[in-house]
């Protein structure tokens, strides 16, 4: 019989599988321990939506919900006109209470290619603009962020490929330059008992870090595993769609989903891993053609030899965990426990992190991190104080590719590699148009070209 830990969904997926209806309801259970701050004398912070899925509703949610200063959304944007109105109508019943907030006319609700730019047009200078588009948009819509003066918040992953990470750090810098805040959605970061913890095995209290498990083992979510593309169906919009579907529009299911778990742990160690070999495969896909693996084991390797040892696998009926462990000689800690959040960290004074072991535990009930990201975010433009998460972002978003490249070609991958590695997925990204061409096209028999380990060596799949 299967085992499973209870697990918290992730708030920012709910709108693949929900319609207005239901995303509304969601955002009013969202709500109920939010506080909102009356407002200070400082001019309201305006935002734009560029990405209405389910991650950029529930980001506007936390923006429009911080304590931190008066905020209020003037503009949204998407490819999909139905996702703009679904979003649209979820964040109107969601403040209905507080209506000013949701200040889009339906002139600033924008859709196609280049609507992020006239969202960002309806902006001001300083105020802030969420990115929250597949990823393979984040280095075109940050420059263009960035030449309009605008603080940003973008989703994670940052990057999937190694050009496009030279870009963005290159970006970043153009950002500090202007004094320009950015934000990233690695919130387990801004997670208060999470820094706690951090400090406390930078102090030594589980010794030296030997080793660290992470785990994110479940069934198939979102759109990580896709079948045939409809008849009728332009290629271009049917990736976008179905972006976990395909390694250039969002790492695949390993970068969008594991890069979490893959950041908490490497944060902990204070350090960035040197190198990976990996495991993969795929297992009863039956029709589907996405480019994805649907189990993938990797042993990452740190400078001074110790490991990370990750495993993800999106099957149904297997044992399920999504956590994250720390290992060092004098004890060892929990990073997460099960899901993202609440994070209940824990150190022990030995190995099996039973409750006898416990030394210290974070007082419940947490802080929600998703709040809390926003609310350092708005702060450190409210006060002025230099706030770039950009360059941790790509360098987050570079291990995990690392893991994700060395299980797809089956090769031992380093830090350094997978940065200088030239194969970009998505090149021509700035000028797409729904008639495409897209990325990767399918065969005659509508397969898109996938991994194959030890076969395909220098690059993710054919190309």
């Amino acid at each position: 019989m299967s085992q499973s830990k209870n697990q918290q969904p992730d708030r920012r997926g709910f709108m693949k599988t929900t319609g207005a209806a239901g995303a509304a309801s969601l955002f009013a259970a969202m709500a109920a321990n939010r506080v909102h701050g009356e407002d200070k004398d400082i001019g309201t912070i305006q935002l734009a939506l560029v990405g209405c899925g389910g991650r950029g509703g529930g980001a506007a949610v936390d923006a429009l919900s911080t304590s931190k200063a008066p905020t209020k959304i003037v503009a949204m944007a998407d490819v999909f006109e139905s996702r703009v109105e679904q979003s649209y109508s979820a964040l109107k019943t969601h403040f209905q209470n507080t209506p000013a907030k949701v200040a889009v006319n339906r002139e600033h609700q924008f859709v196609g290619f280049d609507a992020y730019k006239k969202a960002m047009d309806v902006l001001n200078k300083g105020d802030i603009v969420i990115l929250a588009t597949p990823l393979a948009f984040r280095g075109i819509m940050y420059e263009y962020a960035i030449e309009k003066g605008l603080n940003v918040f973008m989703e994670k992953p940052v990057i999937a490929d190694g050009p496009s990470a030279k870009r963005m750090f290159e970006l970043a810098k153009k950002a500090d330059e202007k004094n320009i805040k950015s934000g990233v959605g690695l919130m387990v970061r801004h997670c208060r008992g999470r820094q706690e913890l951090f400090k406390r095995i930078q102090d030594g209290e589980i010794g030296d870090i030997i080793a660290m498990r992470a785990y994110r083992m479940h069934g198939p979510v979102a759109t990580c595993f896709s079948e045939k593309k409809p008849d009728g169906k332009q290629e271009v919009m049917w990736q976008i769609e179905r972006f976990h579907s395909f390694i250039w529009a969002s790492g695949g299911l390993f970068s969008d989903f594991y890069v979490h778990q893959i950041d908490e742990t490497c944060w902990m160690k204070n350090a960035w891993p040197v190198k990976a070999q990996a495991l993969g495969g795929r297992h009863f896909r039956g029709n589907y053609v996405d480019q994805n693996f649907d189990a993938y084991a990797v042993e990452y390797t740190f400078k001074d030899g110790s490991k990370l040892f990750f495993d993800g696998r999106t099957m149904q009926g297997c044992y399920n965990d999504m956590s994250s462990k720390v290992h060092g000689s004098k004890g060892s800690a929990i990073v997460s426990d099960s899901g993202h959040t609440p994070g209940r960290v824990r150190t022990f004074k030995g190995q099996n992190q039973n409750r006898r072991e416990v030394v210290w535990a974070y007082p419940q009930p947490e802080k929600n991190p998703y709040q809390l990201e926003w609310d350092d975010l708005v702060d450190a433009i409210v006060s002025d104080k230099p706030y770039n998460e950009v360059p941790r972002g790509v360098e987050a978003s570079l291990a995990t590719s690392m893991g994700r490249m060395a299980a797809h070609t089956g090769q031992e991958i380093t830090f350094e590699q997978m940065l200088n590695c030239p194969h970009e997925f998505a090149p021509n990204v700035a000028n797409f148009t729904p008639d495409g061409p897209a990325p990767v096209m399918p065969d005659k028999d509508g397969n898109y070209p996938q991994p194959a380990p030890g076969i395909t060596r220098e690059t993710e799949y054919p190309v």
